[in-house]
């Protein structure tokens, strides 16, 4: 009977270790207070992992009251936008038939890579919930790869081809403004990315041997 307590005891020490990994003291004082902020400023919060709280946290550099505002706004929109918690292919059919976006393996710092080829991308008439549909579509595949504690992904933005039929001002502002954007000279493109990505995981349209995948299919 002690031996069955302590193998209890120390799976709950695995957990709370796991748990914890990754994260400052500050931070885990942090979560815990904003936990507490979050259900008094609405009864009906759904508390969401520790990861995706400091996520929020660090886009507010820590301040509990604006973290916890932009968790709140984030949960009703997505609430809303997305009912059923996913979108499905069904949902988006005209965006994937364009082909434009796929997931391929991981960089060499673990971070799951996503290729979008802006040339492929044409605009839809009364097309633009469809759009906004894809969009979550796409980064809930590819978030749906970050290991734990793992808040980044790559995106290679391909612009090979794109021309005045692609231009989308408003959709592009929407997704763009969202991304860290680093722009390469086409003559040192496969050498830059193989100082970030593996040979094994870089796309083999730019000198790796990963074939794409389209995102529908991942």
């Amino acid at each position: 009977m002690e031996r069955e307590i302590e193998t209890e005891q120390n799976k709950s020490q695995k957990v709370e270790e796991a748990e914890n990994a990754g994260f400052s003291e500050l931070e885990r004082n942090k979560i815990q207070l904003m936990k507490a902020l979050l259900n008094k400023q609405d009864p009906s919060f759904v508390e969401v992992d520790d990861y995706t709280m400091r996520r929020f946290l660090r886009a507010r550099n820590l301040d509990i009251e604006k973290a916890s505002i932009m968790l709140l706004k984030y949960l009703k929109w997505r609430h809303t936008f997305v009912p059923k918690g996913y979108i499905s292919p069904s949902e988006v059919p005209n965006e994937i038939t364009q082909n434009k976006v796929f997931v391929q393996g991981v960089d060499k710092q673990g971070r799951p890579i996503a290729v979008v080829f802006g040339g492929r991308h044409l605009q839809i008439k009364d097309g633009f919930e469809e759009l906004k549909r894809f969009v979550v579509f796409a980064f809930d595949k590819v978030c749906a790869r970050l290991l734990a504690g793992n808040e980044e992904f790559m995106m290679i933005l391909d612009l090979q081809g794109y021309g005045y039929s692609n231009s989308d001002v408003r959709g592009y502002i929407g997704v763009l403004s969202i991304l860290q954007i680093m722009f390469v000279d086409n003559r040192v493109l496969t050498s830059t990315l193989l100082e970030l990505i593996d040979e094994r995981q870089l796309p083999d349209l730019y000198g790796g041997k990963q074939p794409l995948v389209p995102i529908h299919n991942s």
